[in-house]
């Protein structure tokens, strides 16, 4: 009986230990998504305000 609950016990902490795993993942994957847009946009504004610049 022991050792069935030592199994189960085991397997629901690998599964929570997955589960927040992906988590983990979700979150650097929105982030590295947040972090490329803004220096894409940082570009864009130094970009335009060189571009205003010029024209004077």
């Amino acid at each position: 009986m022991k050792n069935y609950i030592t199994r189960i016990s085991l397997f629901f902490l690998i599964l929570l230990t997955f589960t927040s795993c992906e988590v983990v993942e979700g979150i650097f994957k929105i982030g590295m998504g947040v972090g490329v847009f803004i220096v894409i946009a940082i570009l864009a504004v130094i970009i335009f305000i060189y571009a205003k610049l010029r024209r004077k």
